[in-house]
């Protein structure tokens, strides 16, 4: 297995993806990873190690770049080059920390698109209260979505838990405004439809957002605009929430006093809630396996990141999406 990464994507890079892919490189020798990058910088972290070497370009897509037109211009830029790995079969995956939008679109243009999907997902996984965690998508990839796009995002989620998480029956929720079938807008309500009528997924219904961290389903899904603010206001409410407790345990010398017995339990929700626990966000719909992880990743999260991919490529995501989208197809052949 060869796994190709852009090394100058992300807020700490290259040095967080650089030391990251050497501490997965040591635990996993039999795989291959190539970094993309300046050599020059990313020369003073990396170790020498056989199953690592670096390809270099100075060329790289910033944060502030227009997506597609960066992707378009810069065709020697570490992210294009890693992406374009995948697509030539040089790779079997690619991972980036960088711009999102970029990647996105250095996936549709440089990987393409599979086969049979209308529209790519971004899936993150989100923490639950039970440490198992859930599949949201689409996080971010499309802003407006229509009912077929949704069920195919259940499959396409449904299909990476039941590969990587080794669930056998995923369970998948469409996340909505009540739990009754007839709520929500005619999105949700002909995405309910199609998501019950489909024999490939273990739909549950409808969910609340309310439900969500507590682990009410494996796979939920919604819209792209959905979706992102989902996913901030979970991140953003993780990060308040902490500082909060922080300050009330810290506010005086008796509640730093109880502090100290709480220590370690505070840092196990805090370890339960960590986003570089949980790997990066997939883009779903695509030829091949991409992968974006958080652009603040240090190196326990791109170590994290590569594990996930390395699973993903193991478990044949891309051909397990395929069967599913195949026997789907058959499904709707027969009931016409």
């Amino acid at each position: 297995m060869k796994i190709a990464i852009d090394a100058m994507g992300g807020d700490h890079a290259p040095q967080a993806i650089v030391e990251g892919v050497v501490h997965a490189a040591k635990k996993q020798p039999e795989t291959a990873f190539v970094l993309y990058g300046d050599s020059s910088k990313i020369a003073p972290y990396l170790e020498y190690l056989a199953n690592v070497e670096v390809v270099h370009t100075s060329e790289k897509i910033e944060s502030t770049d227009s997506p597609v037109e960066a992707v378009r211009k810069k065709k020697q830029a570490s992210m294009v080059l890693a992406a374009a790995a995948v697509k030539q079969g040089v790779a079997d995956a690619c991972i980036s920390a960088g711009n999102t939008g970029a990647l996105m679109a250095a996936g549709l243009f440089v990987v393409g698109r599979m086969k049979g999907i209308k529209r790519p997902a971004l899936a993150p996984t989100i923490p639950t209260t039970d440490g198992k965690g859930f599949v949201l998508l689409d996080a971010g990839a499309n802003a407006d979505a229509k009912p077929e796009h949704l069920l195919q995002f259940g499959m396409m989620g449904s299909a990476y838990v039941s590969a990587v998480e080794k669930i056998t029956k995923p369970r998948v929720g469409l996340l909505n405004i009540g739990t009754e079938s007839n709520k929500g807008t005619d999105l949700t309500k002909g995405a309910y439809v199609l998501l019950e009528q489909n024999t490939q997924i273990n739909f549950v219904g409808n969910v609340e957002a309310r439900d969500l961290l507590s682990g009410v389903a494996d796979v939920v899904v919604t819209d792209g605009f959905t979706g992102n603010m989902v996913l901030k206001t979970i991140e953003g409410t993780a990060g308040s929430l902490m500082k909060m407790v922080k300050g009330a345990m810290t506010a005086t010398p008796l509640s730093k006093l109880g502090a100290l017995t709480m220590k370690k339990g505070v840092y196990q929700i805090k370890d339960m809630m960590d986003y570089s626990n949980y790997g990066g966000a997939c883009l779903f719909g695509l030829a091949g396996t991409v992968v974006k992880a958080h652009g603040s990743s240090n190196a326990h999260a791109i170590e994290t990141t590569v594990a996930q991919v390395i699973a993903m490529v193991e478990g044949n995501i891309i051909g397990k999406i395929n069967e599913s989208l195949e026997q789907s197809k058959k499904e709707e052949q027969i009931n016409e």
